[in-house]
């Protein structure tokens, strides 16, 4: 497979990764078969829908079987399967071939009849979104793309290598069976070094304590703005994708456009931090940032940009300074940030009380959540990207897995503290605190429509982890102004979105409460978010004013970025 093959693989897996993969285990095979029998025995009550499924299935079987036969034959006719475009099946054996024909149309038949008799069986909304996903993993795990005797790819590639694809392909499977946990790579591990190939934006590591490190990168402009810019990035993953990688970097995009950028860099917990709190994460977080970037830089305000579960806090942060009667907070920008839990997307299956209760009896055994036990989870939930892509790449037709530097980011894992995690699960998926109210940290009630502060929201279209619907609700949550942009993409690339051809995003003048009435009146640009964004907090960064020192006498240089704890 060629170089832009593979990074149309990564590509696609890329638009459904998200800090939020690292935030549940290993999937509960117990549970989830549960949710599935229970489905099953509930749809069982029902013979008359159950028999009208199995009667759809028999008249499709003969229309396939029909469809077959006349492309045997010669002739091009329409199968049942034939409906819905699957990039699985873009082989053009599929087509040509009357055997591989038929056996897509078996696959898509008996697929269907599948999940449609599991969705038939209602129990309760939670155990049927289970039994709703482990019926598609089923589904997904047998597709005939994924067995090297029906797929005409693989079986092409073997011929046209002499054998030396299969060689290859099973050199990689049991390379992944003894040292992946069976599992296929989803990228070339020795492709990146954080520091070297990620993460290189120079600057400075200007304040370390337990929690996290403060990087002030150097500036690139010979006059800067005077209102400086913190990154917040979520507590779940490394910071640096938004440093990712060179013409690839927010943090790099925002420094040429004159911003002093500044950003945290969390620790990897071990078992010393199981009590560290969400508190804490705000106070030794991001409100000790703003108290080490403004005596850095003198500054009376600072803007704060946050991405995902980064992009909370930052409205939490804000929110408690505002209780305080700190008003040094300027602008907040929210990237892929949820605020309204009450439609979180898939993850929200993840969260109800006997889920919760197991994840909180494993983490007490550590004092914390692995990172690779959890991203399990999240591969699981969108198998054929994560998984089955590197299947067929890597075990049938014998290739290297791609080299990508956000799959290099994703497979970066780190932890979470018990008591931290536990809290943000209960107090925002379960009880969604930030609407019903109730929230307090530091002995502050956080209340968002207190936020007066300018904010520039971002969502992705084909966010799937952070829903941007579920985004949007946040508009009227806030208590200033607020400007929202959707653009292309999903939710890691869609951050991570310099200028390109590819790229557009979607704005409108109005507001109103329903996301689908906002865009009714949005209209399409074409570009990066990243383009208007930069023309939106320039205008809220203060006059041009030179360079401030990196670090000051009181905060001195202790390292060079990306520091220390990005390596742990």
């Amino acid at each position: 497979m060629n170089d832009d093959a593979n990074r149309d693989i990564a590509d696609q897996a890329a638009e459904q990764l998200g800090p939020e993969a690292s935030l549940f285990p290993e999937l509960d095979s117990a549970l989830l078969n549960r949710s599935l029998l229970r489905s099953l025995r509930a749809a069982s009550a029902n013979p008359a829908a159950v028999g009208l499924i199995a009667l759809q299935a028999m008249v499709e079987a003969g229309w396939a079987t029909a469809a077959m036969a006349a492309r045997a034959l010669g002739a091009e006719v329409e199968g049942p399967a034939d409906r819905e475009v699957d990039r699985r099946f873009k082989d053009p054996a599929w087509e040509n071939n009357f055997l591989f024909y038929g056996v897509k149309q078996a696959y898509g038949i008996l697929g269907h009849t599948f999940t449609d008799l599991v969705a038939l069986g209602e129990t309760d909304p939670i155990s049927d979104e289970k039994a709703q996903m482990y019926a598609q993993l089923i589904v997904d795990a047998m597709a005939p793309t994924n067995f090297f005797l029906t797929n005409p790819t693989a079986i092409k590639r073997a011929f046209d290598t002499g054998g030396l694809s299969v060689f290859r392909g099973a050199r990689n499977a049991m390379d992944d069976v003894l040292h992946n946990k069976g599992m296929p790579r989803q990228i070339d591990e020795d492709a990146f070094t954080v520091g070297e190939d990620l993460a290189v934006t120079p600057g400075k590591v200007v304040f370390r304590n337990d929690l996290m490190e403060i990087l002030q990168y150097e500036p690139r402009t010979e006059a800067v703005r005077e209102v400086p810019l913190l990154l917040s990035p979520p507590w779940i993953n490394k910071y640096y994708i938004m440093d990712l990688s060179p013409n690839r970097s927010f943090a790099e995009w925002a420094i040429e456009h004159g911003q002093t950028v500044f950003a945290i860099s969390y620790r990897n917990p071990g078992t010393e931090m199981r009590d560290t709190s969400l508190e804490d994460y705000l106070i030794n977080g991001p409100r000790t940032a703003i108290d080490v970037i403004t005596e850095i830089t003198g500054a009376e305000k600072v803007n704060v940009a946050g991405v995902c579960l980064g992009g909370l806090m930052t409205a939490v942060l804000a929110a408690y300074l505002q209780a305080e009667g700190d008003d040094r907070i300027g602008s907040l920008t929210l990237m892929n940030t949820l605020l309204d839990y009450s439609e979180p997307g898939q993850l929200g299956a993840f969260t109800d009380e006997e889920t919760v209760q197991r994840l909180e009896e494993k983490m007490a055994e550590r004092g914390y959540l692995e990172g690779s036990e959890m991203r399990g989870t999240f591969d699981i939930l969108r198998a054929n990207d994560l998984i089955f892509n590197y299947v067929v790449n890597n075990w049938l037709l014998g290739e290297d897995p791609p080299a990508f530097d956000i799959l290099a980011w994703n497979s970066d894992s780190t932890r979470m503290p018990a008591d931290m995690h536990s809290f943000y699960l209960r107090s925002f998926y379960m009880e969604n605190l930030l609407v019903h109210g109730g929230l307090e940290l530091g002995g502050q009630p956080i209340r968002l429509e207190n936020v007066k502060n300018d904010t520039f929201m971002v969502a992705a279209v084909n966010d799937h982890i952070v829903p941007w619907k579920g985004s949007y609700a946040g508009t009227q949550m806030l208590g200033g102004d607020v400007d929202f942009l959707l653009t292309s993409s999903g939710h890691i690339a869609g951050i991570v979105n310099p200028p390109s051809p590819k790229a557009h995003y979607f704005l409108a003048d109005e507001y109103p409460a329903h996301p689908d009435e906002w865009a009714a009146l949005a209209d399409r640009h074409e570009g990066s978010w990243w383009e208007p964004w930069a023309q939106w907090i320039s205008s809220r960064s203060g006059a041009s004013v030179p360079p401030p020192s990196m670090g000051s006498e009181k905060h001195p240089p202790l390292d060079d970025a990306p520091g220390r704890y990005v390596h742990e």
